[in-house]
């Protein structure tokens, strides 16, 4: 319950004061790759499995017809979208869904559907926490974009190596829940930082 009053107070804080900086975001989208609409809108699996629509400002071509998985550098990304995503600044429309209650500041990533419906036996435990802004993964995999960009098979290696890293990081989250923890992600999420958690430098 201190969570979810929490997400919802900060996410209205944060709208209130970054409407500006929304704004300005929103224009300069609108300029540099009038193709088409600012905001990105794509469903994804949150909390007990139910779909929702999550905004981002977008940072791809239209009608690029790609991977869900992205690799820093591919040509799909606009010079300003990669500027956008490197800052982090393509994910604050997702304040929104903080505040209406579809996502958290912290938990794991809502997946798409494709990914999500893969979770099979104790791993389905991730689907009762509720997607996050940010998360332990997240910090984990800060720059998979990166990661992805320099092995062979970006498609492969994301299924066989980063999920499945990802989806064990997540169940210790959800077993282990600590709104302190919470607030240290938040923190290094914001400072660019790292953090132990679970033995390991994230």
């Amino acid at each position: 319950m201190v969570k979810f009053i929490f997400d919802r107070i900060m996410a209205l804080i944060g709208l209130l004061c970054l409407w500006p900086v929304l704004l300005v975001v929103w224009g300069m989208i609108r300029v540099k790759m009038p193709d088409g609409p600012a905001l990105f809108k794509q469903k994804r699996v949150g909390l007990n499995g139910l779909v929702f629509t999550m905004y981002k400002f977008r940072s791809m071509k239209v009608g690029h017809g790609g991977s869900s998985v992205s690799v820093a550098g591919e040509s799909r990304i606009t010079p300003l979208g990669a500027f956008l995503r490197k800052y982090k600044f393509d994910e604050l429309p997702e304040l929104w869904n903080v505040f209406v209650g579809d996502m958290s500041f912290v938990g794991p990533r809502p997946d798409v559907p494709g990914y999500a419906d893969n979770l099979k036996g104790d791993d389905m435990l991730i689907l009762k926490s509720r997607p996050g802004i940010t998360g332990p993964a997240s910090l984990k995999y800060r720059n998979e974009e990166t990661i992805l960009a320099g092995v062979s098979d970006p498609e492969k290696y994301n299924d066989e190596v980063i999920f499945p890293d990802k989806v064990r990081i997540n169940l210790y989250y959800y077993r282990h829940p600590s709104f302190l923890k919470d607030l240290q992600m938040i923190i290094c999420t914001v400072l660019g930082k790292r953090m132990r958690y679970n033995d390991e430098l994230i």
